[in-house]
Order: structure tokens, then sequence, then C-alpha cells
């Protein structure tokens, strides 16, 4: 089975404009993303609307493919490109744009997923510390997910799921394992073709998570478990944290 990683960089950005090239240990953003991603799989690809990002990544020796500037999601502009790169791989693996710590066991966990025929989509979550305040638990930026006894995803939400009657809520954390959702995702190519065509689930809407329609669509989306902290990079400060997270020498 042939894997591929597409990552979608936007030059726009509300909280952190040109971030994709943000100077992150002495190289942009997006070619550490790049980087990590080129040790798991062969074909790499950015999914970009700018031209200063698909200089930048062309540079630095990998693959990008532009795309529209009116696209909604990440997953619409890695459908775009995977067309348009004519890459012919069987599983596309979106890799978001602003994760340069993303670790290669992550990656690994998310392919193995697919040895099984029945999967249709691949995701992470990270189970929150038995220690994690309810206000951290709480955070609706955090989506939690709840899965069935063979991890395929039943439901996800910006909402504390499930809900524990009975137990002080300061206390739920130590009372129940919750999971975190990583938004690294996996298709099949030729679901990723299907679902990028789905109009907005109601479920979607209420929640704002796109993975909401794939899953009221019946496909089903299997979740793999890390237990790896990264840094994603949302605003300048967060680039600040990651420089440090760099320093420390903590990853791979």
């Amino acid at each position: 089975m042939k894997f591929a990683a597409f990552i979608p960089a936007r030059y726009a950005s509300t909280r952190f404009p040109a971030k994709p090239l943000a100077v992150l240990g002495g190289k942009p953003v997006i070619q550490r993303v790049c980087e990590q991603a080129s040790k798991v799989f062969d074909q790499v690809f950015v999914a970009t609307d700018d031209e200063r990002i698909e200089k930048t990544v062309r540079e630095a020796g990998f693959n990008a493919v532009m795309t529209r500037a009116d696209h909604k999601s990440g997953t619409d502009r890695c459908y775009e490109a995977y067309v348009k790169s004519g890459c012919d791989a069987q599983v596309v693996v979106n890799i978001q744009g602003d994760e340069p710590f993303i670790r290669p066991s992550q990656l690994i966990t998310v392919k193995e997923l697919f040895n099984d025929p029945k999967t249709d989509i691949a995701t992470l979550v990270k189970p929150f510390a038995p220690d994690t305040p309810f206000e951290k638990l709480a955070n609706p930026n955090s989506p939690k997910v709840v899965t069935d006894d063979n991890w395929n995803a039943l439901y996800f939400s910006r909402s504390v799921i499930p809900y524990l009657r009975g137990i002080p809520q300061e206390q739920w954390a130590s009372h129940h394992t919750f999971y975190k959702h990583i938004g690294l995702y996996a298709f099949r190519s030729e679901v990723l073709a299907r679902v990028t065509s789905l109009p907005q689930a109601a479920l979607e809407k209420a929640e704002s998570l796109e993975q909401l329609r794939w899953l009221s669509a019946g496909y089903v989306i299997r979740v793999g478990v890390t237990d790896v902290e990264t840094i994603g990079i949302d605003t300048p400060q967060d680039l600040a944290a990651a420089e440090e997270f760099l320093k420390r020498g903590e990853w791979d």
C-alpha cells in the first residue's frame, strides 16, 4: 500500500499571518514539517495557495502544489493537491502545516491503522493526564473523542465526553481516561474524494468539527493513541515556546 503526505499551508491567518514562513531554529516552519514527514513518507507534498510558500518549499527540496485560495478546509485543499500532483498513493495523510514537531512514531501509528481493510479514515488521540484540571479538560479548543471497543470513533465534541454522573467535575480526569483529538488525518484516496463532496452535516455545523460530517455519513474513523506531546503553532507566542522546546532537544 502506498502512502503520501500532503501538508496544507495558507499564507493568510488571522492570528499569525505568514505562519508557514516563520523561522524556527533557523528554518521555516513549513520546511520543518516537511522534514518530519519525509522521515516516514517517500512522497511529501505541500498544498498551498501562495507563491512565496511554494518557492520556499521547492528551495528546501520538497514538492509544492498550487491550489485555489477559497478552500474552506485543509482537507479540501489536500484533495485538490492530490489530484493535481498525479500521485498514485492509496492513502493520503493530511499533516497540519503548523506542526513542526510531529513525530515519526505518530505518523507510523496512523499508517498501521490501515492494516485493517475496514478503516476509511484514521486519526490520533492523546489521553489527558489524570491530574488535568477540569478547566483544561473543558477547553472547547481541545476537542474530545469517544470510541467503541475496537477504537472506532463514536463521536467528537468540544464538550467533555462522556459526562461522569455523580462525580464532582474536579475529579473527572482521575476517574476516567478522556481523550484529546490530535488533528492528523489519513484517508483512503477514494474516501477522500467522496468526503470532500459531502454537504455539511447538522452535527458539524453545531460543533464546527468537519470530522462529524464524515461520521454522519457513515465512514469508519479508526483512532490510534499517542502519548507524545507536541507544540502546534497558532500564534507568535506559540513560536517563542516552540523555540524553547527546540533548544531543549526533547523531540526527534
